[in-house]
């Protein structure tokens, strides 16, 4: 039996939940999971439903579903996704001379921790190579500089629509893309930010904490907006540290810190449990 996701944000008022239950139950489908949340300072309703097909021989495709739910939709005015979760998502990885992100994901994928494809990863660096062909995945080397940008960008866009990709991760990838190539991957790019936004932005991160002497550092995964490192933050975590630390047990604890926090917000985004609200993000998990 198939499962499916049905995504929801639409204004608040009564009735919603009753009738996309009432709904799914109609076209015999259960109910798995259902979250729902409404945010006071808008009235703005988000809804996360997981179900499944009750009859082996409902057909159903995404396409059917969705024709059939326009009603209840106009309703209410809702902006609406539905999501096959058979589907495996596409994601293109990009990283540049850090890979301890990078190696992170590759484990989860290959030890099955992870429901994904990876069909290919872009560097401007080519220190990744060799631990990316290890695992049979396509290595795209594509140095960055200011004359060839542009060039270089409409060749990951080239592999983007090639490879279907649903998600870009930036894996500690340290080029700032444009906001053109922003806008265009809109709710489709997470970048790790090895810091605790907003706290020391820019380059050397640890550096500058180091030197202020804080007692926490953490990292940040977040969307990517044109406005750099402004994008909705997806998931957050900190790690203690005194002064007894060294800057090497700084970046040390910092990596592990990203790893996991990196991971999170891509199993949360790839199952369909964000949603992104104006600045901030909705997570049902």
């Amino acid at each position: 039996m198939k499962n499916y996701i049905l995504k929801i944000n639409c204004k608040d008022r009564a009735g919603i939940i009753s009738a996309v239950s009432n709904f799914l139950f109609k076209y015999d489908f259960n109910i798995l999971e259902s979250s729902q949340f409404r945010d006071i300072r808008n009235n703005n309703f988000f809804m996360r439903v997981k179900f499944e097909s009750i009859k082996h021989k409902n057909n159903n495709d995404i396409k059917n579903i969705e024709k059939k739910f326009i009603s209840v939709a106009n309703k209410f005015k809702m902006n609406f996704t539905f999501f096959d979760t058979s589907k495996k998502q596409n994601i293109l990885i990009m990283v540049s001379k850090f890979g301890h992100c990078l190696n992170s994901i590759l484990y989860q994928w290959k030890t099955n921790n992870l429901n994904v494809n990876i069909p290919c990863i872009v560097s401007n660096h080519d220190d990744m190579q060799e631990i990316v062909e290890h695992y049979g995945i396509s290595y795209n080397y594509m140095p960055i500089n200011k004359q060839n940008k542009n060039k270089q960008e409409k060749t990951l866009l080239f592999l983007i629509k090639k490879y279907k990709i649903d998600l870009v991760v930036l894996a500690r990838y340290m080029q700032v893309l444009s906001p053109d190539l922003c806008k265009k991957l809109k709710g489709k790019i997470i970048n790790i930010h090895h810091s605790f936004l907003p706290s020391f932005k820019g380059a050397r991160p640890y550096h500058q904490a180091y030197i202020k002497g804080v007692k926490i550092i953490g990292a940040t995964a977040h969307y990517v907006t044109d406005e750099l490192d402004e994008g909705q933050i997806i998931e957050q975590d900190v790690g203690r540290v005194n002064h007894t630390k060294s800057l090497a047990d700084f970046v040390s604890m910092g990596r592990d810190i990203e790893n996991v926090v990196l991971m999170r917000a891509i199993k949360w985004h790839i199952e369909h449990r964000i949603i992104i609200n104006k600045n901030s993000t909705i997570i049902f998990n």
